[in-house]
């Protein structure tokens, strides 16, 4: 076996390796290029979405077989996070990473520098060099979380899950990155008015063609509505004067708080941030390829949408956001609750455990801090004037022998955000915790990650 230290490699025999990091960590990996950049989300393999070709999650270790990798992979990136939010790395050990070969026999190991700020370590890299495959120690530290490994290798944190981190009392996840100063941003003219070659509308020359895909899938057309456009606009702007595509912009704000500016509150959203394509026509070619994306355009569930291009000043690259929303309606809130409270026990009758009953004053509670989470910018159990779930029970008139606290952002769909929870042993445990009587959920579109969830449970 190598003990291998930062910089050092290690050529690696043919066949599926096994690398384990034990310990309070939670391990993901990311595939790239050459380049250093995923191909898309499916490159991110993390708890909750625990494999990808050549590569699968189980626990604390991660199965990377080179040979069965996508095709134009080339590197595997090895990342390292506390299990715990709130667990700097400098009161843990420090991660000790192993790598085994095909039979079983250990090849490396690599003993990380103790971190110190860093919320988030970058262990080491399986890369492909000529018809050989090596693996080389880095540890490398972020301080900006795991979102900011993410971003920096081209993941959509949002739809990806790299942003949607879940979190409950005691049992924490992944930690969530700095929040940067909020810009105020006046926002531009929307599509509707501009025209395409021929003197149709933009807002035309979209929706024609995606209602007709849309239709084809057997889902109901959308409109176009005019926040959403000015939205996206503002939006496809922001990325073009910076010269890349990104969920947020240099201006601190995010596509979902840019929608939520517009006054268009929402309980479904999805978003395009693409750029090349020349036309609403090629842009819609373009989301078609691949599943993720032509998912987002078939969705049945949206009924709004609308669209932002801008031209970059560095290359005269065309940058898109298109954005798809179904707005909050009266009743939403209480239908969201009751799928989430059905998938919720049908978890436990799973685990032979009784029901948990719905507790107005603790729906009131949970309501409360998922619209504060997107108000105030923040994601904790803590809010910033220090309150916490037992606090905001109490302050709702939920006086409980014990409570708990499940919290999740980014997932788009009760069914979602439930698995989400239970692939996790921190909010699984909270679920699945035979002394809880009742629960409370809450529920709010916007902010930086686009949706936010609370389940707030009481004995």
């Amino acid at each position: 076996m190598t003990a291998l230290v930062p910089g050092g490699n290690l050529a690696l025999p043919r066949g599926a390796l096994t690398v384990r990091v034990p310990g309070p960590f939670d391990v993901s990996a990311l595939i790239t290029d050459d380049g250093g950049r995923v191909r898309d989300d499916a490159d991110f393999v993390f708890y909750n979405q625990p494999s990808a070709p050549g590569a699968r999650l189980g626990g604390d270790t991660l199965t990377v077989d080179p040979g069965a990798l996508r095709s134009g992979a080339t590197r595997v990136t090895v990342v390292v996070s506390p299990d715990e939010p709130d667990t700097p790395f400098s009161r843990l050990p420090s991660p000790v990473l192993q790598v085994c070969g095909p039979d079983g026999r250990s090849l490396a190991r690599f003993a990380a520098p103790r971190p110190r700020t860093e919320t988030v370590l970058l262990l080491v890299e399986i890369y492909r060099r000529g018809d050989m495959w090596k693996v080389r120690a880095l540890g490398q530290g972020y301080a900006d979380g795991l979102a900011g490994v993410a971003r920096d290798f081209g993941v959509d944190v949002v739809e990806s899950e790299a942003e949607t981190a879940t979190a409950s009392v005691g049992d924490g996840p992944a930690p969530v990155g700095a929040v940067p100063t909020v810009v105020d941003l006046r926002v531009g003219p929307a599509l509707s008015g501009r025209t395409e070659p021929g003197g149709s509308s933009v807002a035309d020359a979209w929706l024609g063609p995606v209602n007709s895909a849309r239709a084809h899938a057997g889902s109901p057309g959308v409109t176009w509505d005019a926040r959403l456009a000015a939205a996206a606009q503002e939006h496809a702007s922001v990325m073009a004067a910076a010269g890349r595509l990104g969920v947020e912009g240099r201006d601190g704000l995010a596509v979902y708080q840019r929608v939520t500016r517009t006054g268009y509150a929402y309980v479904n959203v999805g978003e395009h941030l693409v750029s090349g394509p020349r036309t609403p026509q090629e842009l819609l070619a373009s989301c078609l390829r691949t599943d993720q994306a032509r998912r987002t355009v078939h969705d049945a569930v949206f009924t709004h949408a609308g669209l932002g291009r801008a031209t970059g000043d560095r290359g005269g690259d065309v940058f898109w956001t298109a954005l798809w929303a179904r707005p909050l309606g009266p009743g939403d809130l209480g239908r969201t609750e009751a799928e989430v409270v059905a998938l919720t026990n049908r978890e436990r009758a799973s685990a032979g455990l009784p029901p948990l009953a719905t507790d107005p004053l603790l729906t009131r509670a949970a309501q409360a801090h998922s619209a504060d989470m997107v108000a105030r910018d923040f994601y904790s159990h803590t809010s910033p004037d220090g309150s916490g779930p037992r606090d905001r029970a109490a302050a709702a008139g939920a006086v409980r022998r014990s409570t708990g606290e499940n919290i999740a952002c980014g997932q788009r769909s009760e069914a979602e955000v439930v698995t989400g929870w239970m692939n996790s042993p921190g909010h699984r445990a909270n679920i699945l915790r035979a002394g809880f009587t009742h629960i409370g959920i809450g529920f709010a579109g916007g902010g930086r990650a686009g949706t936010y969830w609370t389940q707030l449970f009481g004995a």
